[in-house]
């Protein structure tokens, strides 16, 4: 009787094990990836999505009796964990003195009116919109009005606040549509500034508050396009450098994760409040499937006890929450 035996389960499958080493190698190495065409920022705009291939290499492994290929997945397992394991887990606190919430309410809002309600009932001490059009500043500021007795908007960008505000001043963001321009609406378009900064007056002091709403990304045949929503970051992290208060708060649509590499001059001076204290990752758009966090609180100076966020709007994102004490 001839008897003809497979390989081992050492020997087995080892496109498998190759391929679950190229994951652990990426999440590992990710910072070194090129950013030309930007796929560098694109890979850690999704990063914490790669690993949804681990349970797809394991099965496979196991499909295949691979000993060596499951044994490799330890690599991008533990890679992983290191990144993200932490974010997992519930980091708040009670105790908070002000509330922070930040919304794109979306140019192509179908109910600001609707919107509005819904964010002067959220229990925010300082509100941050984005993506304001002229049609819609009226209506915003109507249904905010008895909540948030103080209120600046500057462009597409404003801070509505129960507490005094002052020194208020555009910042320039660098805002370029490039082969964007021809998909925004023309009242986003033809206001200019997206960012501004102010004072909020507190009992403990001045808190300086930016609110920013940097350019967009897209996917394009030429690559991820994000050379408008980069130079925005670098001119925030500048005027972030300047800044001389050393209270400070950023509420903003970012376009980017704090993952993402195009931010390290912004991240290296604040630090975000859902890393700080939130649970999970805290993803905000899309809003019907939020599948990134690109709306951002990020601080200085003070410490987040707790950040969430809130159900979705009529706007294609969902508005961001974070509790700061002194």
């Amino acid at each position: 009787m001839l008897v003809v035996c497979g390989p081992g389960p050492w020997k087995r499958g080892p496109v498998l094990a190759a391929l679950a080493l190229l994951l652990g190698l990426l999440l590992l190495l990710h910072a070194d990836i090129t950013d030309r065409a930007g796929l560098g920022s694109l890979v850690e705009t999704f990063l914490p999505w790669f690993g949804l291939l681990i349970p797809v290499l394991l099965v496979a492994g196991l499909w295949r009796r691979s000993a060596s290929a499951v044994v490799a997945l330890l690599l991008p397992v533990a890679v992983w964990l290191n990144l993200f394991g932490g974010v997992l887990g519930d980091k708040s606190r009670p105790g908070s003195d002000l509330t922070l919430v930040s919304h794109n309410v979306d140019a192509g809002n179908p109910d600001p009116a609707g919107t509005a309600r819904d964010l002067a009932a959220c229990g925010a001490d300082v509100l941050a919109l984005e993506e304001i059009t002229p049609q819609a500043k009226p209506l915003y500021e109507k249904e905010l009005a008895t909540t948030y007795p103080y209120h600046t908007v500057l462009g597409t960008v404003g801070l509505w606040s129960r507490l005094p505000l002052s020194d208020t001043r555009p910042v320039d963001v660098a805002m370029d549509y490039g082969p964007l321009a021809a998909t925004k609406p023309a009242a986003v378009k033809l206001a200019y500034n997206r960012a501004l900064r102010t004072t909020v007056t507190t009992g403990h002091g001045p808190l300086a508050v930016y609110v920013a709403h940097l350019g967009s990304v897209r996917v394009l045949p030429s690559g991820f396009w994000t050379g408008s929503r980069d130079r925005g970051a670098k001119a925030l992290a500048g005027a972030l450098a300047a800044e001389r208060n050393e209270r400070v708060v950023l509420l903003g649509d970012l376009n980017g994760t704090t993952d993402d590499r195009a931010f390290d001059g912004v991240t290296g001076r604040l630090r975000s409040a859902q890393d700080a204290a939130g649970k999970g990752f805290g993803f905000s758009w899309p809003a019907k499937f939020p599948m990134v966090r690109i709306d951002q609180i990020l601080v200085r100076g003070v410490e987040p006890r707790s950040a969430w966020v809130l159900p979705a709007t009529g706007s294609d994102h969902r508005p961001v929450a974070a509790g700061v004490r002194w």
